[in-house]
């Protein structure tokens, strides 16, 4: 979705934020979803680590991933996916924000639009953001079951910073996926490096990459410098 420059408040973003491994360290929750779907049929569980490689893409291909890590019949994936589905829902125990995300959150949103476009289904991702008390701070959540496509399709990134403002799109993750979205949607990209991201921060294209949620908003006002 183009925007008119012209109309552009340039002093005010539209900040758009993936959720799992960006705002949130939702790994072990993920982990357990897996597991208790694979204890269904009697597989053995996968590991943290397999937990965190299987990330970002999505519930269908974190669950054909799953399937393949544990040599699981083909056939059994629509069981496996609406299995993970439902336990997704109800995993909210270990997932927490990190550090500094509420502080920053609060002043970003003082003078910025905040959203969230992630490949988390959308009902988890609400359950989640409103059990850690963050839903208020986003005027969109566009999940991975939207009517457009999964990221790395720009679609949803676009459309769900339509939704929150006017101001420049400016999107803030943690992975490759992340990345080629941003770079799909021609949009300045903030890398976290502490989430969950496969390859080296040199390999993966950014504008700025950050480990710490207080670097954020000084990297948004050098973004905005640049519309001045």
């Amino acid at each position: 979705m183009e925007r008119d420059l012209e109309k552009v408040d340039a002093r005010r973003a539209s900040i758009i934020f993936d959720l799992d491994g960006t705002l949130i360290d939702s790994a072990k929750d993920i982990q357990w979803v897996a597991n208790t779907a694979l204890s269904e049929i009697g597989v053995a569980p996968i590991s943290y680590e397999e937990a965190v490689s299987f990330i970002g893409e999505g519930a269908p291909l974190f669950v054909k991933k799953m399937i393949v890590a544990r040599s699981v019949e083909t056939a059994q994936h629509d069981f496996l996916l609406e299995q993970f589905l439902k336990f997704y829902e109800e995993a909210v125990q270990f997932s927490k924000p990190y550090d500094n995300v509420v502080t920053v959150l609060e002043m970003l949103k003082a003078n910025h639009d905040l959203g969230i476009c992630t490949n988390k289904p959308l009902k988890p991702a609400l359950k989640i953001l409103k059990h850690l008390k963050l839903d208020h701070f986003f005027k969109c959540v566009t999940g991975g079951d939207n009517p457009f496509a999964r990221k790395p399709d720009p679609r949803p990134l676009l459309e769900t910073s339509a939704s929150v403002g006017d101001g420049p799109c400016i999107y803030v993750g943690d992975s490759e996926v992340d990345a080629e979205t941003a770079k799909r949607a021609e949009v300045p990209f903030l890398l976290f490096s502490e989430g969950y991201r496969k390859t080296p921060i040199e390999q993966i294209p950014h504008t700025f990459q950050f480990s710490c949620f207080k670097e954020v908003p000084e990297l948004i006002e050098k973004i905005l410098e640049t519309y001045q």
